[in-house]
């Protein structure tokens, strides 16, 4: 089953935001606390709380930022 395509802007800032949070919330976790016995509970928190803020972020500046690299880049073929 594919999505349609009119969700494809949310579809792209769901997954980005799962794959960054996900990255960077455990790095955060892995700096700060070390791995332990609850490190997989402490990086699910984490997650949780980082990724409502990501998510609806992704959605409002990935098409500014595509933007300003449309402008920075050439179409060189």
């Amino acid at each position: 089953m594919k999505i349609p395509a009119r969700y494809s802007n949310v579809l792209f800032g769901g997954i980005l935001s799962v794959i960054m949070v996900t990255i960077i919330s455990g790095t955060v976790v892995l700096v700060t606390q070390g791995v332990d016995s609850k490190f997989l509970v402490h990086w699910a928190k984490g997650f949780g709380t980082a990724w409502p803020i990501a998510f609806p972020t992704v959605l409002v500046v990935a098409p500014w930022v595509r933007k300003i690299v449309a402008k920075l880049t050439a179409n060189n073929l």
